[in-house]
């Protein structure tokens, strides 16, 4: 029987440790880092930026993450991230990167949408 491949944001960060104190968790880790993946994807370039991506998603946000105590403010995010090891956050996230690259076959994803407006350079 063959394995599914690791493929999701949880399935990489998963091995992540979570540098904060058990009594002050209102968030899981898993969220915090998916919700600031996502929306620094689309563009979010702050803590406020990604609060923001949170709120406005949080329906479809919902489908895939547990969010018990909603979306974290950006304060939240950015003591999070201030705690993160950056090197166990970088391994992380480039083996998340390497196995989207192997499920794609290393095919360029265009996420901006211009190629299917049409308004690419040809």
């Amino acid at each position: 029987m063959k394995l599914k491949p690791k493929i999701t944001i949880a399935d990489h960060f998963a091995q992540m440790s979570d540098p904060r104190i058990d009594r002050t968790k209102r968030h899981k880790l898993i969220d915090i880092l998916t919700i600031a993946i996502c929306a620094v994807i689309c563009g979010a370039d702050s803590w406020v930026a990604i609060e923001l991506y949170g709120c406005t998603k949080f329906e479809w946000l919902k489908t895939f993450l547990e969010l018990p105590n909603g979306i974290p403010s950006h304060d939240t995010f950015a003591r999070v991230f201030a705690q993160l090891n950056p090197q166990q956050f970088q391994s992380c996230f480039l083996n998340w990167m390497k196995s989207v690259q192997t499920i794609t076959s290393s095919e360029v994803v265009a996420i901006d949408g211009k190629t299917l407006c049409g308004s690419y350079d040809k």
